[in-house]
């Protein structure tokens, strides 16, 4: 499929989504986050992206419960511009706000270069079996994973499973290492 007719059906998929579905999804997709291979979680350094509820995307609370559990450095972007994105350092007294888009994101704090990123979860829509991922169409985690070291991590996190692929890859487009939903986990690396 194309990845225009992905975002429309997937985002009809969402919508129509329990919230005790949205839920239960959530928790299993952050349980089997502890499958990751062992070498991830010796790493510092974990960018997690806050949902946008009105998406109905996937609840990361889970993901940062155990991410605070296991005592990493969590950073969260910011949009900053039409075309990129800061990121900070979560900590406890992090106010957050919602942006035009309804993405939370934190109001001021202490910025982190993304060159210290080991590891990036990442929002989609859809995926594909090599890696390839549909997001929102607006390119920001493409621009914004060009900018991270080149041995970062990069795991998606979708609620529905691998389409066999997507038509129109292009070259910038970043593929991911790892892809976890409530019923798999997906390696799309060489290890």
């Amino acid at each position: 499929m194309l990845k225009k007719d992905l975002r429309s059906h997937y985002k009809d998929l969402r919508k129509n989504l329990s919230e005790d579905a949205l839920l239960n999804a959530s928790l299993s997709i952050a349980n089997r986050a502890l499958h990751l291979p062992g070498f991830i979680w010796n790493l510092n350094y974990f960018h997690l992206f806050l949902p946008i509820t009105e998406q109905r995307e996937i609840d990361t609370s889970f993901i940062l419960s155990i991410l605070q559990g296991k005592d990493k450095t969590v950073v969260i972007p910011k949009v900053i511009s039409p075309t990129e994105m800061a990121h900070y350092l979560l900590l406890d007294n992090t106010r957050l706000i919602k942006n035009k888009w309804n993405i939370p994101e934190p109001v001021d704090g202490i910025e982190i270069e993304v060159e210290k990123l080991d590891v990036v979860f990442i929002p989609l829509l859809s995926f594909d079996k090599k890696g390839n991922r549909v997001g929102y169409g607006k390119g920001f985690y493409d621009r914004f994973l060009d900018l991270c070291k080149p041995d970062v991590v990069k795991i998606g996190l979708s609620l529905f499973e691998a389409e066999e692929v997507i038509k129109d890859v292009y070259p910038h487009d970043k593929k991911m290492d790892y892809c976890i939903t409530p019923n798999k986990l997906y390696s799309f690396s060489k290890d």
